[in-house]
């Protein structure tokens, strides 16, 4: 069975164009949907998804229209494929089903890796340059270890608050926790 799938980002573009084409190419039924492709939850591709069974086809009008990133692409495709199920888009003439098909989503999902691979080498680098300057990474710490100590003898007093502290500190109580854990149990007791 060909199912097809068609989405818009904006409840202002018309779906037509695309629903046309899906039935042209014999798609016996089509979800469609109004969402970004950024967007993860898309109900309709959910449906889509489940509904098709081995041996069916899914069809879209355009490689975007089923995801944004090309990371999002191949792992759909990939989840189709191990179910039996094959992908075709329209506008690419792409086809899973074919060799050629095959051969041009296997280089897809190569460049995908290596340019996963470039970034990663590329944050590293610029880690160990910042490193080798003298910076440090990650966020300034909230609380200095005078500022502990000034919260450590404030707690020592019941009759201060773990909020009076905090804003005292000009933190929120979660950040204080987080530096002094013993002051939860000091809250609760």
């Amino acid at each position: 069975m060909k199912i097809g799938y068609a989405r818009v980002s904006t409840a202002d573009q018309s779906l037509g164009l695309q629903q046309q084409a899906l039935e042209r190419e014999g798609a016996e039924r089509i979800f469609v949907e109004t969402a970004s492709g950024a967007q993860r939850d898309r109900p309709e591709l959910a449906k889509a998804l489940a509904f098709l069974r081995s041996g069916d086809t899914l069809i879209v009008w355009k490689l975007d229209r089923l995801g944004r990133s090309l990371r999002q692409l191949i792992d759909t495709v990939e989840a189709l494929n191990e179910r039996g199920v094959e992908f075709r888009s329209i506008t690419e003439n792409l086809e899973t089903g074919t060799p050629g098909g095959k051969l041009i989503f296997h280089v897809f999902g190569a460049l995908a890796e290596w340019e996963r691979s470039l970034i990663k080498e590329r944050t590293m680098a610029g880690l160990k340059a910042a490193k080798e300057a003298g910076k440090v990474g990650g966020r300034p710490r909230a609380l200095s270890e005078a500022d502990l100590a000034a919260a450590r003898a404030l707690l020592a007093d019941p009759a201060i608050t773990v909020k009076e502290v905090a804003d005292r500190l000009g933190v929120s109580q979660p950040t204080l926790y987080r530096y002094l854990p013993a002051a939860k149990d000091q809250a609760r007791a």
